[in-house]
């Protein structure tokens, strides 16, 4: 690859993190590079390279992109990407005169400031931050005529669990520049690579079926594999995982170094023995239907999912439909046995439903709660993309607090353009659970998995004892509720290191709920270094939304910067920079924290692929004509041991040669300053 910029390049990145949801009849893909800022021009999307590792539930996504100056003169660019909802953004890279050049974070006006300072002598400056709660965009110039850049990201997600499946999605559209034809004009490759001590029982894909070709290697590692040489992204990509999980149980995660305190990621899964509960329930079925869901296909989307959730309500249920813009609209007026007859009248309502008028989330829930029968559990599913007028989240966050007693709301977002933070906060103030929508993905089997969280019995007032071994900074600090097939997760800190005796009690209708299990916390555990951001990037979102109760978020942004500087995540108060080599950081006194980590995080990666590809080797074995039994012993008596060549992959990790790409001649004593800067950061 060809390119050549020169001078300092500064590359800012600031973000939150986003679900971004694909029409089918869009021609637009992830990550677009569009000329703008009056320079004009064209640029191709050559190459896109996707790489996903999911370590029990935990994914890695490697985003590689090549994009083409086609113009005869320099431009500026712009570049915009969707991140999945949950996920922290660990990585921003550029290729600068053929090496990577790796980002670090820093609080967003400082970045904002360094950026400005090359721009206004027009040297090569380069800036990615947030732009509202849903969109971040970079910018880069100048982009020399005909030719090309290299860019990068890296981010971390837990998956989405329904019931027993585990759902990983790979967001390909937006929508910030609908003007713009972003196919690929290259290769588009997608790969992943899939472990879990959970045994596996299937791994699929709603959205591309066939075309994804899916290798089980054994009960504990699948590949998928899909590869495209040109055209139009327009689907996401939607894999499932069916894991099979016949009792509550409970997993742990750890990464820990020598002497330092460790983190943890606790799962605690409900699994079949939580019994069906009979009794019928009363659902009020809430679909936006203001004009910003006329978008993307979004009520379509909606009309779908509600559809194939009402075929599977049951006879003693009793189900009322409602739409609403700035005010309310119903169906029947009254909560309906759940008959064919009242199912097909739901479905004929929802077919005559267009999009049109403002949003106000308050009128629709006032109206929802009227519903509430003593004696019967009130579930209240609200259909939106959540883009109400931000006055009005104060007073969302009241009402959810003075809803009728036995009520849940359950928030599901649709579309690219959804107010995910908000979404989210009032299904956990209100007891229930937020779930995202992909076009990609089984409505059938998305209606059937969050039924059947419902008619099982919830474990509520959950306390964990951790049987010895000293915990800290627990976050959720307040644990939610425990949904049949839904994980509870815990992250935490922890000291020293021992097997300990960790124990689950809740109540089940007033039916105490214990699970007991003997978890290892290990004294060093290296394995997991993404544990460590996830910890972080749990703390940052529990910290804001704890703020955005209280109106302000100024008594925590102190708090979030340092944490985004520490663990190297962006969020809407930090950013990515990139500059040109190691002596524009120490111009700037930005210390390498993020190349230590990356650093780190790449070599376990790429021990656990020695891991897979030694599973791989095992499952190819018996394929094809054997050899003789001498012949084989022979073969044996000659080959090299392989013991040594997990530690070889691990030493090639660090071998990026000089220069200041992602780790130079200054990495063995970056190295010795680790524990260091990790203690300024904890």
């Amino acid at each position: 690859m060809k390119k050549r910029i020169t001078g300092h390049l500064g590359l800012l990145l600031s973000a939150a993190t986003l679900f971004a949801i694909l029409n089918p009849g869009s021609s637009e893909a992830a990550g677009l590079l569009i000329a703008d800022g009056g320079w004009g021009g064209v640029l191709e999307t050559k190459e896109h390279d996707v790489h996903v590792t999911i370590n029990n539930g935990v994914a890695v996504t490697r985003v590689t992109q090549v994009f083409r100056n086609t113009e005869a003169r320099q431009v500026e660019a712009l570049y915009t990407f969707p991140v999945p909802r949950g996920a922290s953004v660990a990585n921003f890279s550029m290729w600068i005169n053929g090496k990577e050049i790796v980002g670090e974070v820093l609080e967003k006006k400082r970045a904002r400031q360094i950026y400005e300072s090359y721009k206004q002598t027009r040297r090569d400056p380069g800036l990615l931050e947030q732009v509202d709660f849903r969109t971040f965009e970079m910018r880069i110039f100048p982009i020399g005529p005909g030719s090309e850049q290299k860019v990068q990201i890296t981010y971390y997600q837990e998956l989405d669990f329904d019931h027993d499946w585990e759902t990983y999605i790979y967001p390909l559209a937006t929508v910030t520049r609908r003007e713009v034809d972003s196919r690929v004009t290259g290769k588009f490759a997608f790969a992943l690579d899939l472990k879990s001590a959970v045994p596996i029982a299937a791994l699929e894909s709603p959205s591309h079926g066939d075309a994804l070709v899916v290798a089980k290697h054994s009960d504990s590692y699948c590949q998928a594999s899909l590869e495209t040489p040109d055209g139009s992204l327009a689907r996401d990509i939607v894999l499932a995982c069916h894991l099979s999980r016949p009792h509550t149980g409970l997993d742990l995660i750890t990464s820990k170094h020598d002497n330092e305190d460790g983190y943890f990621c606790l799962t605690l899964t409900a699994g079949e023995d939580l019994a069906k509960a009979e009794e019928g329930m009363d659902y009020v079925l809430v679909l936006d239907v203001s004009g910003s869901m006329s978008n993307d296909g979004k009520l379509l989307l909606s009309k779908d999912s509600i559809g194939a959730f009402i075929q599977e309500l049951g006879e003693k249920d009793r189900l009322e439909v409602m739409t609403f813009n700035v005010q309310p609209y119903l169906a029947f007026r009254q909560l309906r046995p759940a008959t064919a007859e009242a199912k097909r009248d739901a479905m004929a309502y929802l077919a005559t439903q267009q999009a049109r008028g403002g949003t106000a989330l308050s009128p629709a829930l006032t109206t929802a709660y009227k519903y509430a029968d003593s004696d019967r559990p009130l579930n209240v599913v609200l259909l939106s993309d959540g883009l109400t007028e931000q006055q009005e989240r104060q007073t969302l966050l009241e009402l959810i607090r003075t809803r009728p007693r036995g009520a849940k709301i359950f928030c599901i977002g649709v579309g690219n353009d959804v107010n995910r933070p908000l979404l989210e906060q009032l299904a956990q103030d209100a007891g229930g659970l937020s779930a995202f929508l992909s076009h990609g993905d089984d409505f059938t089997r998305q209606a059937q998995a969050f039924r059947r969280k419902l008619t099982r019995p919830v474990a509520t007032d959950l306390q964990i004892d951790f049987g010895g071994i000293k915990v800290s900074d627990l976050e959720p600090k307040v644990l939610p509720n425990l949904y049949h097939g839904m994980p509870v997760r815990i992250y935490g800190r922890y000291q020293g290191g021992a097997e300990a005796q960790v124990s689950v009690r809740g109540s089940i209708n007033g039916v105490e709920l214990k699970k007991t299990a003997r978890l290892e916390f290990p004294k060093q555990d290296l394995a997991n270094p993404e544990i460590e951001r996830m910890w972080a990037w749990r703390r940052i979102d529990g910290l804001l939304k704890q703020a955005d109760h209280t109106g302000s978020r100024n008594a925590v942004i102190d708090e979030v910067v340092r944490l985004g500087e520490g663990y190297s995540i962006v969020t809407e108060y930090t950013s990515f920079i990139v500059l040109e080599n190691d002596i524009e950081y120490q111009r700037w006194k930005i210390a390498r924290n993020n190349v230590l980590r990356i650093g780190h995080d790449r070599q376990a990666q790429e021990v656990v692929r020695a891991q897979l590809e030694t599973i791989r080797s095992r499952a190819i074995a018996d394929l094809g004509p054997q050899p003789e039994p001498a012949a084989l012993a022979s073969a044996q008596r000659s080959a090299p041991s392989k013991v040594s060549a997990p530690p070889e992959r691990a030493r090639r990790a660090f071998d990026f040669g000089v220069g200041s790409g992602p780790v130079g001649p200054l990495f063995v004593g970056l190295l010795l300053c680790l524990r260091r800067l990790k203690r300024k950061a904890g």
